[in-house]
């Protein structure tokens, strides 16, 4: 489903999701102002169309053994698709990549990473960063403070 073939409700069931996923078909019906048959109907579109990809919980990090995040970026010796999607499965299949971003410009990749601590971060950057061979260069930086919006901008005008 492309953009243009959103309309208002859609947009409005969306918008309500984003900010809160565990809404009951009941609540989100009547949030909407929209029969229930109706609203599930369109929340099941919604979703087999790949517009609504799913939802998640927010967990505490701490509760998690997290104790510390970086950002690693990444630049390869070699940039054929071959190389790319091979450090990209690789990196990708790690429980401690929480972000994965392809870039243009002097960074190749940024892997946003959750460890246990200091140690946790130092061997999964030797033992698995560099020790791939297309990799030329990484850059860690600690995070301080990771705050992200669960919300995306509403940058569409709906279809009535």
């Amino acid at each position: 489903m492309s953009s243009k073939a959103l309309d208002r409700i859609d947009v409005a069931i969306l918008a309500a999701l984003q900010e809160n996923a565990r809404l009951s078909n009941k609540e989100l019906a009547v949030q909407i102002g929209i029969a229930q048959s109706t609203c599930l109907e369109r929340v099941r579109r919604l979703h087999e169309s790949g517009v609504l990809l799913g939802a998640h919980a927010v967990v505490a990090p701490r509760a998690m053994g997290v104790g510390l995040q970086a950002m690693i970026s990444v630049r390869l010796s070699r940039h054929s698709q071959k190389h790319v999607e091979s450090f990209r499965n690789r990196i990708l299949a790690l429980p401690e990549v929480m972000g994965f971003y392809y870039m243009a410009g002097a960074t190749d990749f940024l892997v946003h990473v959750a460890v246990r601590d200091s140690d946790h971060l130092r061997d999964l950057a030797l033992k698995t960063f560099t020790s791939h061979a297309d990799v030329a260069h990484i850059e860690t930086s600690l995070i301080f403070e990771h705050v992200a919006s669960p919300v995306l901008p509403m940058l569409i005008e709906p279809d009535d």
